[in-house]
């Protein structure tokens, strides 16, 4: 595309104009499905070629063109520009000369030229290849206009107010020759009265002649302060009848319009301001790109590749040039552009038709008076905005249309839990819930109108498979809606089941059915983007929302080591480090204490050793009940209560995060959004997807083509498909990409609570109504919209659709949802199997240690002490470590004492008997009667001959054996004779008096 600026127009000039046209450049290659291919409109900007100055703009330049003859110019232009490869040249001639100039280059380089002119500049022959487009529109017949709305409403009695002297002469004769119409008095008002009484005065007497002969009033040539002024003073004498119909007959600035002092009812006509030079450049921008799209489909080479220029020598062939191709599509070209409807008249004049409205004076929701726009006048033609104009029903039944005027409307929806549910009617055909609502499979709109008819009518000719109850989120918005804007509305479910999308040259689902005239509003999850913006009007959004992916999750089977998952390995690690390093201080502090478990301190049958307090470390931990071996100092039994504090919180902590970790055990795809790289180097059969022709795929395709073009293949037709081909087993999708709000709805409702959202939202978004583009009622639901966030009603639909309990069967199965089975706990089985297997090595161990280690230790005489590490390790080692524990008595109450040292240590047997606890009670007295005697079995005499001696745990050895083991053992041995021969003598002692005693019984008996 080449836009050409004069030269005579300073720099500054150009590069606004630059800058402007770029800007309306940007603005349609947003524009979705304008050019094929992903073809974007690109502008060559020249000033030196001297096509003629802007009009908007107004120099004064005393230069002259660069080339004056049209070689040179020719010549300019073609090595400047037409090299380039332009498919369109868009010119802006101020003169006739200027506007040859660009016939002749047209002609010769065979390229269509748009020439934007202030007013159309005859010529004596049209040229095929150069257009010109005039900023002056042809005037929109007021006559014809009138007429039409009068035809349409069926208001055949008219009468005329004329404010001033105008020519009426076509709207008269359309009416004469129209046997339906009768035209009544024609008042003629003088606005410019000395006195406002007068005038007055003057109207009431005219209304009063045509009070009870016509029904619609037409006025002509009264600006808007004088219909106020015919108003106020009907309104004054009352002359405002249910049968009036009041139409402003000339053209209207709606901007200009207000609405005090006028009826409700009133109907207007016009546009909404003239168009600027940036409208007119847009519409011709619009239309090359058009033309190009369209002969692209036909012949790409033709329509996207410029041909060769020579611009040495004048194109002379008899083959179809590119710019001739393309300049027969810009002929058939039509569109709505900003100036107005453009389209071609006589090959090669565009003529672009203003936007001509027909305005109506309406209540709006909150009850003021406002402009209302219900139809368009195009092409001598009125085009309404709605299927039935807003009264023509109830006019037609005698109705005043002004005082019953409810809109009659047609809306699509699409079901997507929970904004739109729907259910079987019941047996009658009826909905006792919800909204009756269509599903007919088709967007055709005749066939829709003839089916709402057919229903409301009361035929029952309509399958019942059509008919459905829809409820939701949505439904209830929609009926709100209705409630408060006073409209009736018929609705029906989109044809296809698809959002919709730009394909094959039209658009599809809900788009398709708003463009088409289908529907007049789509109300359900639609999402706002800017390709449906486009052909479409959105109301400000009801419903924010993002984008977000759902993916399943799996339980898996636990491993053998479960049953440590509550605590992390390095808990698990401090916590047995912690342990053998408090056994190791219990050992140090027990042993340094001289009121300790030790031979140095209380003198104790047991010795508190290194294994002791590991085995006191571990019941603790453990929760152990077995016989422990506590230690007896204080700081010890201080340090221990620390551990047993330590051992609660690290068992209740294990105890309350063992079930949640054990049974909430689930595994899922890990996704941190939508530039995960699992979804952009998808590998390893991932397979992900979205719905066809959603906003979601409509992103996915703009932002990330590639990985579009391999999500294709998993895309399904609606959200329900795609939840269960995650839930199908096996899986056929690993994730899903839709609208969150979609997706919360069906994890919140899945009851085995499989589903998941993963990842960062992405893509924020909102849903809003749909309308046909320029609907007028797009701004009154939007305000409707807002005042329902901000008064709360919004909320409660969102509490009211979206407080369900998640999850909804786990709340009835918590019981058996906590069950853990074997499986669970499989690693503390094989660990005790581990353990009975090690037992038996130890066991062999033992008898190694005994056999060949004891023996070899014992010869060495290194190595013997270890009664700080194990009592019975030590005894094996020291065969004097028996006599030596045996000289300490456990109990005072019955120990054998001589003297004050509480030790016999000579009589080892008589101090074990002593000692030790009897299981019965004839033993317990047994042994009391042994030690009651054991003062009497050494004298003092012999006391004082045995030498004193001091043994290894602090004690004197009193025999004096204790170096030579051989002596001690005899020594030994012979004290253990004489005790036994002394309680052998005991024993026959007591043996005859107890006989003696039997005897004397028996004889006292007899």
């Amino acid at each position: 595309m080449y836009c050409n600026l004069n030269p005579s127009v300073s720099d500054g000039f150009s590069k606004g104009e630059s800058a402007a046209v770029n800007g309306l450049n940007a603005h349609l290659n947003r524009v979705a499905g304008l050019l094929p291919f992903n073809l974007s409109l690109e502008i060559v900007m020249a000033v030196e070629a001297g096509l003629g100055e802007l009009p908007a703009f107004s120099f004064s330049s005393s230069s002259t063109p660069a080339c004056g003859d049209p070689a040179s110019f020719l010549q300019s232009v073609c090595h400047t520009v037409i090299v380039q490869g332009v498919s369109a040249i868009i010119a802006f001639p101020q003169n006739r000369d200027e506007l040859l100039k660009l016939e002749f280059i047209a002609t010769t380089l065979q390229i269509p030229i748009i020439s934007v002119v202030q007013s159309e500049i005859k010529r004596q022959s049209q040229n095929s290849l150069h257009f010109q487009m005039a900023m002056q529109n042809p005037q929109t017949s007021q006559a014809d206009l009138i007429f039409s709305l009068l035809s349409m409403n069926n208001w055949y009695d008219v009468s005329l107010v004329m404010c001033q002297q105008m020519n009426i002469s076509d709207f008269v004769f359309l009416l004469h020759n129209n046997s339906k119409f009768h035209l009544g008095t024609v008042l003629k008002l003088s606005t410019n009265s000395s006195s406002k009484s007068d005038f007055q005065m003057s109207l009431q007497v005219q209304l009063e002649s045509i009070k009870y002969s016509t029904s619609t009033i037409v006025t002509f040539g009264c600006d808007i302060r004088d219909i106020k002024r015919i108003f106020t003073t009907i309104a004054k004498f009352g002359l405002i009848l249910p049968d009036y119909h009041w139409i402003i007959g000339d053209s209207q600035n709606v901007e200009e319009l207000r609405t005090e002092g006028l009826p409700m009812g009133l109907l207007a006509h016009g546009g909404m301001g003239e168009p600027s030079l940036d409208h007119y450049v847009q519409d011709a921008l619009e239309l090359v790109a058009r033309a190009v799209g369209s002969a692209a489909t036909v012949s790409p080479e033709l329509a996207l590749i410029p041909g060769i220029t020579n611009c040495l020598a004048r194109l002379e062939t008899k083959n179809l040039t590119s710019g001739t191709f393309l300049s027969r599509y810009m002929a058939n070209t039509s569109f709505d552009g900003l100036s107005g409807y453009v389209n071609i008249q006589e090959e090669s004049i565009i003529i672009s038709e203003s936007h001509h409205f027909i305005w109506n004076l309406q209540h709006d929701p909150v009850g003021k008076p406002m402009w209302t726009r219900l139809g368009s006048w195009k092409q001598g033609k009125l085009v309404m905005d709605y299927g039935v104009w807003p009264n023509k029903r109830q006019s037609q039944g005698g109705a005043d249309w002004r005082h019953s005027s409810r809109l009659h409307l047609r809306v699509v929806t699409l079901v997507e839990h929970p904004f739109v549910f729907t259910r079987d009617v019941d047996e009658e055909g009826l909905c006792p819930a919800g909204q009756l609502c269509l599903d007919p499979l088709t967007n055709d709109t005749a066939l829709l109108e003839s089916l709402f008819q057919g229903l409301q009518g009361g035929n029952d000719s309509i399958p019942m498979e059509f008919k459905k109850c829809c409820y939701g989120y949505c439904i209830d918005l929609l009926e709100k809606l209705a409630e408060d804007m006073r409209f009736d509305f018929n609705l029906y479910i989109v044809g296809d089941g698809k959002y919709g999308a730009y394909k094959n040259g039209r658009w599809t689902g809900l788009v398709g059915d708003l463009m088409s005239g289908a529907a007049h509003l789509a109300v359900t999850s639609f999402s706002i983007n800017s390709a449906r913006s486009q052909v479409i009007d959105f109301t400000s959004p009801f419903f924010s929302t993002s984008l977000g992916i759902l993916v399943r999750t799996m339980d898996t089977a636990a491993p053998i080591g479960a049953f440590m998952w509550p605590l992390h390995w390095s808990m698990w690690l401090g916590i047995f480090v912690s342990l053998h390093l408090t056994a190791v201080f219990l050992t140090l502090y027990e042993w340094k204490s001289p009121f300790g478990m030790t031979p140095r301190g209380r003198n104790r049958d047991r010795v508190f050793s290194f294994s002791s307090a590991l085995n006191v470390c571990y019941a603790i931990l453990f929760g152990r009940t077995a016989a422990i071996k506590p230690p007896k100092c204080w700081t010890g039994r201080f340090l221990m209560n620390l551990w047993a504090i330590f051992c609660l919180f690290c068992l209740s902590t294990y105890t309350a995060n063992l079930a949640a970790v054990m049974v909430g055990d689930k595994t899922y795809e890990q996704l941190s959004g939508i530039h995960d790289p699992k979804l952009h180097h998808p590998s390893q059969g991932f397979r992900f997807g979205t719905v066809r022709e959603s906003s979601a795929e409509d992103y996915v395709k703009k932002s990330f083509p590639e990985m579009h073009e391999y999500m294709r293949r998993y895309n399904v037709p609606t959200t329900p498909d795609g939840i269960d081909l995650l839930k199908d087993d096996p899986q056929k999708l690993d994730a899903f990409i839709m609208d969150k709000a979609l997706l919360d709805y069906e994890v919140s409702i899945d009851a085995d609570c499989k589903m998941l959202t993963v990842g960062k939202p992405f893509a924020i978004e909102g849903y809003g109504i749909g309308l046909k583009q320029n609907s007028p009622l797009t701004s009154n639901i939007s305000e409707l919209v807002s005042q329902y966030k901000s008064d709360g009603f919004m909320d409660m639909l969102h509490d009211k659709w979206y407080k369900v309990v998640p999850c909804g069967k786990r709340s009835f199965a918590v019981t058996e949802t906590l069950q853990m089975g074997i499986k669970h706990f499989s690693g503390l089985f094989v660990m005790l199997c581990i353990g009975v297997a090690l037992s038996l090595l130890t066991t062999l161990g033992e008898h190694i240690v005994h056999r060949w280690l004891i023996p070899r230790m014992q010869q060495s005489s290194q190595l013997k002490y270890w009664l700080h590490t194990s009592q019975r390790l030590h005894r094996a080692l020291n065969p004097t470590f028996k006599e030596d524990k045996l000289q300490t008595v456990a109990k005072p109450e019955k120990s054998c004492n001589v003297g004050n040292n509480q030790q016999m240590p000579w009589n080892s047997l008589g101090t074990s008997n002593c000692n030790r606890r009897k299981l019965s009670n004839q033993e317990g007295q047994q042994n009391d009667l042994e030690c009651s005697h054991c003062k009497e079995l050494l004298s003092p005499q012999d006391k004082r001959q045995l030498p004193l001696q001091a043994t290894s745990n602090g004690r004197t050895d009193l025999l004096g054996l204790s170096q030579n083991p051989i002596v001690q053992e005899l020594t030994d041995l012979e004290t253990q004779i004489q005790l036994i021969k002394k309680q052998l003598q005991l024993a026959m002692k007591k043996k005859k008096e107890l006989e003696q005693n039997q005897k004397s019984k028996s004889s006292t008996e007899s």
